[in-house]
Parts: C-alpha cells; sequence; structure tokens
C-alpha cells in the first residue's frame, strides 16, 4: 500500500517499509469499520493498537503536538503530562468522539478487572475529524458496535482512502481519509522503522504540492471548487526506535512538516494533531522496581529519525488522496479523488 510505482509518484528520497503503511512497525495493528448508508451517511471508525499485547498493563511511551487546536481530541492531556499511551487510539468523526470513548472505556475494562478498583482509572485516546461536508454527522451513526469491530479486526494490512473514519473527509478540495506509509532507517549498523497514518480532512481547494508541483492549481481548473480552508488532520507516528518522550515530542512536531510540503498553512479552522509513540520502551502499569531503564537517542544522531518522520507523514498525506475514491455523500455533494485526475492526465 501506500504510493506504489503504478502511482507514478515518489515522495521524497527515503526507503519505504515492506508494505509502506505504518503496521512496518513491528507489532502495529490497525482495524477499520466503514459505515454507508446511501449517498448522505459517510462515516466510519479506524482504530490503532500500539502493539497486540495489554495497553493498559504495558504502556507505550508517547507524546502528542498540537499544531493547531481546532480540535476536540480526547485524551492528550494525560499523554502531554505522563509521556505514555495506555490503550489503543480510535480515530472517528467530531460528534462520534463520546461514544467512541465510551467503547474503548468497555474494551478496557474488560480487560482489566483492577481499572477504578484497585487501581486508577483508563485514559481513552480518541482523535476526530468533521466529515460533515459528505456525512450526516448529526444523524451520529457511528456506534459501539462499529467501534468494538474496529479493534476486533486490527491488522497487519488494511485499506487506504475513503474507508474507515476516512470514509466521509475531504481534503485539498479532493476526497481525503485514510493514508499511510513507512520509512526504514538505520542506526549503529541496525534497521528500525518510521510508520505513518493519517485521517485527512484540511486545506482549501487549489493548494495541493506533490513533491514540490503545484498540483492543486492544475486540478481546480477542471474541478472548479471553492472550498474553503477548514477542516482538520491527525497525524500518528509510531517506531520501534528507543527514544523517551522528549524526543518524540520532536518527531511530532516534524509531523508540521511534512503537513506543509503537501500544501498545509495550518489554516484557522483545521485541527491539526499529532501523536508518536514507541514500541520500544515500554511502561509497566506495575512496577516492582522505582526505577525503570529506558533507552534514547543520542540527539546529534537524530536527524535522519526526523527527517523520515516528515517524509512519511508526507507520502501517508498523498496516498490518502490516491487511494480515496470520488464519492458522492450528503446533499449530493461529489468529492473526486485525486487518481481520477491523474488518469485523465
Amino acid at each position: 500500500m501506500g504510493l506504489d510505482k503504478a502511482s507514478g509518484i515518489r515522495i521524497g528520497k527515503g526507503t519505504p517499509g515492506k508494505r509502506n503503511l505504518i503496521t512496518d512497525v513491528p507489532g502495529v495493528k490497525v482495524g477499520q469499520v466503514t459505515i454507508r448508508d446511501g449517498a448522505d451517511v459517510n462515516t466510519g471508525v479506524t482504530a490503532i493498537l500500539p502493539h497486540e499485547g495489554n495497553l493498559f498493563q504495558d504502556k507505550v511511551m508517547a507524546a502528542s503536538a498540537v499544531i493547531n487546536g481546532f480540535g476536540k481530541s480526547m485524551g492528550l492531556i494525560q499523554v502531554e503530562e505522563l509521556g505514555t499511551i495506555e490503550t489503543p487510539i480510535i480515530m472517528t468523526n467530531t460528534l462520534s468522539i463520546g461514544t467512541a470513548a465510551n467503547a474503548l472505556i468497555k474494551h478496557m475494562l474488560e480487560q482489566n478487572p483492577d481499572i477504578g478498583l484497585k487501581t486508577g482509572t483508563v485514559n481513552p485516546l480518541v482523535c476526530e475529524c468533521n466529515d460533515g461536508r459528505m456525512n450526516d454527522i448529526r444523524g451520529m451513526h457511528v456506534q459501539e458496535a462499529h467501534v468494538f469491530q474496529a479493534l476486533a479486526n486490527a491488522s497487519d494490512t488494511f485499506e487506504e482512502g475513503a474507508v474507515g473514519s476516512g470514509t466521509g473527509m475531504c481534503c485539498l478540495g479532493l476526497k481525503g481519509g485514510i493514508g499511510s506509509a513507512s520509512r526504514v532507517v538505520k542506526l549503529d549498523g541496525q534497521d528500525y522503522t518510521i510508520g505513518a497514518i493519517v485521517m485527512s480532512n484540511f486545506g482549501g481547494a487549489g493548494r495541493l504540492l506533490i513533491e514540490g508541483r503545484h498540483m492543486g492549481e492544475e486540478i481546480q481548473q477542471k474541478l472548479s471548487s471553492e472550498q474553503k480552508d477548514q477542516g482538520s488532520i491527525i497525524m500518528l507516528l509510531a517506531t520501534d526506535i528507543p527514544l523517551n518522550e522528549r524526543q518524540l515530542k520532536r518527531i511530532c512536531r516534524r509531523a508540521g512538516v511534512g503537513l506543509a510540503r503537501t500544501g498545509s498553512y495550518y489554516g484557522n479552522g483545521s485541527g491539526d494533531i499529532a501523536i508518536a509513540f514507541t514500541t520500544a520502551n515500554r511502561v509497566p502499569h506495575y512496577s516492582k522496581t522505582a526505577i525503570l531503564e529506558m533507552k534514547m537517542m543520542d540527539d546529534e544522531h537524530i536527524d535522519p529519525v526526523l527527517d523520515m518522520s516528515a517524509e512519511a507523514v508526507e507520502e501517508a498525506i498523498i496516498s490518502s488522496l490516491y487511494h480515496a475514491e470520488t464519492t458522492v455523500g450528503r446533499a449530493g455533494r461529489v468529492q473526486r479523488g485525486l487518481r481520477e485526475y491523474l488518469e485523465e492526465k
């Protein structure tokens, strides 16, 4: 997946992983549920599992960055304070975050009978974008069962484009959605992986950049779209490189570099959120020792990691557009997929 040779698009100079997906990071899984009912209902759920074990008991070190804060994501405050993630990450539409959080909490309670009794509560991590242009968002069509199913569907392969939580998303005047990519980085003679997954729903028509080429201007001549710069993007980064939460925060900020390269200037109405985690540093919920051993990078050697993080996000965004098919949504609105335009060239 990601962008293959058939797309005719090459982003950057880095080497993709085996699948060119975030799931190239060992242990990371993605599951999705797509919800469609006629033209008016186009929404869904995408679930990201940092590892296949019990995340509450075995947390991953993490960080987040709010690049532009017009968003309603849940759980970022504790990630910022403690530097860990203790649940799967759910992406859905803006008005379904409560439903998704309830389902995620129930999922964690089932796995952990000690939550709320012998230990504290749990921090559900739920991210959102507004799919109201293409979806009857007021209908709140996402149900808890959809979240449970997305979690159960988690696999190392998954679809991109207008699927899962990306079903109703629009981006840069085109159909947006779910996109992913990965990059391999060699450190001390060993290969490590950086993976990205995005839910793209940002940007005004005519602003799309692909490897510096102003594709948006060329496309807009055919689309005649006047969509304003509004919407959001969620950018998730995973790696198996040993990093601490400060270094993961630096990775999050480089997601903004990849975002800008595709044509965004972080508009007023955009919720641009980045979250990064490493599977290499784990934090046990119950520790037998007061001191935990962790590994981290020497910052003088971190530039290739920052470079490939930005590149993976950039490609994931373009991949979300490339794989998204032309969709007829709420009120008869039509959003064309990037591939349809490229095939006309």
